[in-house]
């Protein structure tokens, strides 16, 4: 079955052209021009990935998004001007997957998509494990659930597959382009903080479940979630 993309961007011009390219590599596209329609039509209509503009008329792009991490968790890849790295930043610290930069390739576009689609059904691991832990944090692949200490974590799709690339790796530093390249499915770009905001998340969430200091920073090398034996101390 195909995937369903959804794209929302008032630009109808750009979305019928990007609908007809991703068609054409065969995934589903529907388009909405007005935030508060794609809000209430996203309550009754599920898909597998969407497509945001950060600048629309009426309720903006970030709006948007923040309405439907309320009811719903599929990803958010988020269209940005260039340059505008608070809204980039923002965006992915209210539960967006990745960003591309307007005017975008559709060529690109479908190649992040396509990272995204991938990784929501599974993380390019090395190993076909269904679970994994480390101390009291548990992930389950099949159900794409993960837990700490019994208490539910509430992951994005990016989110839970950064901390899966972490935890097959815990005790030992993984470099931010192998965590870019594992979990979200592209190397790192020069000047690109999607790693570090997810992990912040990522951080807090366990924080929130008791599990404090568990991913360490460390300075000019990646992260590592450490083991119990490990010194919290070395957290930056």
């Amino acid at each position: 079955m195909q995937e369903q993309v959804l794209i929302i961007d008032d630009d109808r011009e750009l979305c019928a052209l990007l609908q007809e390219y991703l068609l054409s590599q065969g995934l589903a596209c529907n388009a909405i021009h007005d935030g508060a329609e794609a809000v209430r039509h996203l309550r009754n209509q599920h898909y597998d990935v969407l497509v945001l503009d950060i600048m629309l008329p009426g309720m903006q792009g970030l709006d948007v998004l923040r309405k439907l991490r309320e009811f719903d968790n599929t990803p958010v890849l988020m269209l940005t001007a260039r340059g505008e790295d608070t809204d980039r930043i923002v965006g992915l610290e209210m539960g967006a997957d990745d960003y591309l930069p307007k005017p975008c390739n559709p060529r690109e576009l479908a190649a992040r998509l396509r990272a995204i689609l991938r990784r929501a059904g599974s993380p390019q691991a090395a190993d076909s494990a269904d679970d994994i832990e480390a101390g009291e944090t548990h992930l389950h692949l099949p159900s794409r659930t993960a837990h700490h200490a019994g208490q539910a974590l509430p992951l994005t799709s990016a989110e839970f597959n950064l901390l899966w690339v972490l935890l097959r790796h815990a005790g030992q530093v993984v470099d931010k382009d192998t965590l870019s390249r594992e979990g979200l499915g592209r190397p790192l770009a020069a000047f690109d903080r999607s790693v570090d905001v997810h992990v912040s998340k990522i951080r807090r969430k366990l924080a929130d479940a008791g599990g404090d200091n568990l991913i360490l920073s460390v300075r000019g090398a990646g992260y590592q979630f450490a083991l119990e034996n490990e010194d919290p101390r070395h957290a930056h």
